[in-house]
């Protein structure tokens, strides 16, 4: 995440990157390992309890990968106490958004993404997961807003890996690694999934720790 990216966590969290690695994930399906799964389809990050990053610290963030071994993720648990209305106070369709705009992280502060349920072929968007479409271009979150307002949650803000920079940070032991599941992104309690997903985490390891300790 370049020069604004997390902290190195203790390097017994390398050790939890390993036994992760093998472990079921939250649907009770095991991706291939944390690498191997930022690699393909969209997944999501769940920080470490280690990582004291102000702009990461307990953040779930669902990642995808773009051209050249980037990456692209949105912070999809931290609403704001802003309506989009109040950022584009005249934009009538945006009057008609329900929830809050979320803090979708410290890069491109200036820009609105949604996620938007649906797979919606926008000029401008990628597909995430079972149906959901990462809005990135003006063009294609205007579009969902004045189409289907409340289909969708808004982001200011968004992370951004350069090549190779979120391989290191798995490695570092920085994110535990979940399939990337529609639920946890429309979350009707954002403001607890951090704890939610990271006990889930925890309790995997422990039990993949026990399992290794008994062969």
């Amino acid at each position: 995440m370049n020069r604004r990216g997390p902290a190195t966590t203790a390097a017994a969290a390398l050790l939890a990157w390993a036994l992760l690695a093998l472990a079921p994930c939250a649907s009770g399906q095991a991706p291939e390992g944390r690498e191997e799964a930022a690699q393909g389809a969209a997944v999501i990050l769940v920080a470490s309890p280690d990582l004291m990053d102000a702009s990461y610290r307990r953040s779930v963030i669902i990642v995808t990968p773009t051209e050249g071994d980037r990456h692209i993720g949105i912070i999809i648990n931290r609403p704001t106490r802003r309506s989009l209305s109040s950022l584009f106070p005249d934009h009538a369709p945006s009057r008609v958004v329900v929830e809050p705009v979320y803090f979708g992280g410290p890069m491109a502060s200036g820009a609105l993404f949604a996620i938007a349920r649906g797979e919606r072929g926008l000029k401008g968007s990628v597909p995430l997961i079972n149906g959901l479409t990462l809005a990135l271009a003006a063009t294609a979150v205007d579009n969902i807003i004045e189409s289907t307002p409340n289909e969708a949650r808004y982001y200011v803000g968004s992370v951004q890996w350069q090549p190779g920079e979120l391989r290191q940070e798995l490695r570092r032991g920085l994110w535990d690694v979940l399939e990337a599941d529609p639920s946890l992104v429309f979350s009707a309690d954002p403001e607890h999934l951090w704890s939610q997903l990271s006990h889930q985490a925890r309790g995997t390891m422990a039990r993949a720790d026990a399992a290794t300790a008994d062969r």
